[in-house]
């Protein structure tokens, strides 16, 4: 079987010439949500259930609005005109929790020893830490500490494929990813429409 990240669309095949292309863009990120659904448990239930919320935020911006949408840069600018704004802060939220996923699987490829909590805990506190209360940050931090051993997780995302192949595509995602992540944070912070 592939790597889960083979298997799904990849943020590496999002389309970003005129801006990020919104419908990919969405594709790609329901695929990192259900990521976490192979744990079998709600141990990432508090990120992925932001993320789909916010996934099903911007979907419906998109949806209601298609012809002035296909970036997620033209969502915005286009929603920025109207007195009713959901689409854009759903955004926001979820440019931070891909952020945040992103951070922590590349922390835990550059470090090859660290365990899953440390790195999701380092992304954590550069990430979202700024954004939440000491009673948010602990429960967070709690939760960050049961996570799969990082053994367990490449298990499950690699699906019986090698650790050279799952390295390969996981780096490819994440690039693209991060890329997008920056892309989208500059210009929602330049532009005053939220800062990710």
């Amino acid at each position: 079987m592939a790597p889960y990240f083979e298997i799904v669309k990849s943020f590496a095949d999002v389309p970003i010439t005129d801006g990020v292309e919104t419908k990919s863009f969405l594709e790609a990120s329901d695929g990192l949500a259900m990521m976490f659904d192979l744990f079998g448990s709600q141990i990432f239930g508090f990120v992925q259930a932001d993320i789909k919320s916010n996934i099903n935020g911007v979907r419906n911006r998109y949806h209601s609005k298609e012809n002035l949408s296909h970036t997620l840069e033209s969502l915005v600018e286009n929603e920025a005109k109207e007195s009713r704004r959901d689409g854009t802060p759903c955004l926001v939220r979820l440019i931070r929790g891909l952020s945040l996923t992103c951070q922590a699987l590349q922390h835990m490829q550059r470090d090859k020893s660290a365990e899953l909590h440390v790195c999701f805990r380092k992304s954590y506190d550069s990430v979202l830490k700024q954004h939440h209360t000491f009673i948010i940050r602990s429960v967070v931090y709690v939760a960050i500490r049961a996570v799969p051993r990082r053994r367990e997780f490449l298990d499950k995302i690699a699906q019986g494929s090698s650790q050279e192949r799952l390295d390969k595509e996981m780096a490819r995602w994440l690039e693209a990813l991060d890329i997008i992540v920056d892309r989208m944070s500059t210009f929602l912070e330049s532009g005053g429409y939220g800062k990710v």
